[in-house]
Formats: C-alpha cells, sequence, structure tokens
C-alpha cells in the first residue's frame, strides 16, 4: 500500500481516536460519574487535552525527520485542529459552566488571577491558526506567511504551560512535565530549522564544487 493511500484510508480513523477523549467525557457525564464536582472535572479534561494535541502537533515534525515518514504531515491540520477544539471546551466550560457568562466578574477574575490572562492568550493565539488551516487559506496566504502566521502554535503551546503551572499551587509534578515535553519539542524543531539553512547555505557549494 502506497503512502497516500494508507493516509487516505487511516485518516477516518485517526479522527475519530481523536474523539475518544470527549466521548469518554461525556460517558462519564450521562452516568453520573464527574465526582462531587463536575465542572472542575471537565475543565481539567478538556485543559488536558488541550495540551496534549498541541504537543502532538508540534510533535509531528520531529518525528517526521527522525522516522524518515513524510506522510506524517497529513495528520498535522487534524490534530492542530482537535487542540483548538477542545482548548475551546475548556474556555466555553469556564464561560458558560463556571461563570454563567458573568463578564464582569470574569474581567475582575482576570485582574486577579494571571493564570486566566495566560489560558486566555493560549487560545486567541489558536484562532487565526485554526482560521487560516484550510488549503484556500494557505494559498491566499502564500506559503511564508502562513509558515510564519502558524508559528504561534509555540507561543500558544508556552502560554497554555504557563497558564496550567500558575493554576497548580500544589503538585507542579504535571504542568513541568508539559514545560519539558513543549521545551524538548521546541528545541527540536529549531535543531531541524537549522540543519535545513545549512543544507541551503551548503548545497550551491557542493554544486560549483562539482562543475569545477
Amino acid at each position: 500500500m502506497t503512502a497516500d493511500r494508507f493516509v487516505r484510508y487511516s485518516k477516518p480513523a485517526v479522527f475519530f481516536a481523536c474523539l475518544v477523549p470527549m466521548a469518554l467525557l461525556v460517558r462519564k457525564g450521562l452516568i453520573n460519574q464527574l465526582g462531587a464536582n463536575p465542572i472542575e472535572v471537565i475543565t481539567h479534561s478538556t485543559g488536558d487535552w488541550t495540551l496534549i494535541f498541541l504537543c502532538i502537533t508540534l510533535a509531528i515534525t520531529p518525528l517526521r525527520r527522525a522516522l524518515g515518514l513524510p506522510w506524517l504531515i497529513r495528520y498535522r491540520r487534524m490534530t492542530g485542529l482537535f487542540a483548538f477544539f477542545h482548548g475551546f471546551l475548556h474556555l466555553t466550560t469556564y464561560v458558560w459552566l463556571d461563570q454563567f457568562f458573568d463578564w464582569h466578574h470574569m474581567l475582575k477574575d482576570v485582574a486577579k488571577r494571571p493564570f486566566i490572562t495566560a489560558g486566555f492568550t493560549a487560545f486567541v493565539l489558536m484562532v487565526p491558526l485554526a482560521a487560516t488551516s484550510t488549503a484556500g487559506m494557505i494559498r491566499r496566504l502564500g506559503g511564508r506567511r502562513w509558515q510564519m502566521l502558524h508559528r504561534l502554535i509555540y507561543v500558544s503551546a508556552v502560554a497554555g504551560v504557563i497558564h496550567y503551572r500558575w493554576l497548580v499551587k500544589a503538585d507542579a509534578r504535571v504542568p513541568l512535565r508539559y514545560a519539558a515535553i513543549v521545551g524538548i519539542l521546541l528545541v527540536s524543531r529549531r535543531v531541524i530549522y537549522f540543519l535545513d539553512r545549512r543544507r541551503l547555505e551548503t548545497r550551491p557549494m557542493e554544486q560549483a564544487e562539482r562543475v569545477g
């Protein structure tokens, strides 16, 4: 089976696999297994999965290069959109279920609790990424500008980790794990960038040597 056919047939399975976390959360709600504080459970679950999908999206390029599987890039848009989807649910839980659309109280909350500002920043930065994820938007923006815009995912992931770290007051092990993963992924992507740049710089020299 060719890589194109494999991606085409596997994409529906990957899509439904990405829906599993939300399906399990809905199931818990239907059978009353969300515990004594269901809003907190929903908030933490959607927040965790936002970071998980951001990490998966950031990991695709390094894995593609390390494993020699260029077709992995074709899943990146899907995982990025699922990161946005869970981020939207995370924010909606806070705005609707936690604050009941009390905008005045939310503004005071943001002023008093910086972790909310960090989380909101992470989500806002994902909005243009989701809005420009289609092939049509790539053509309109041009490949170079589209790539520059989509580097906002780095800032969004860092802001998401800061949001989680500032939220947790006692046991910081989980947010620090996310911080380590995001840090490793950002460094690996930077290494790939410099290696690609070096390869482009040395290619004209190699061609000149062959001609000489």
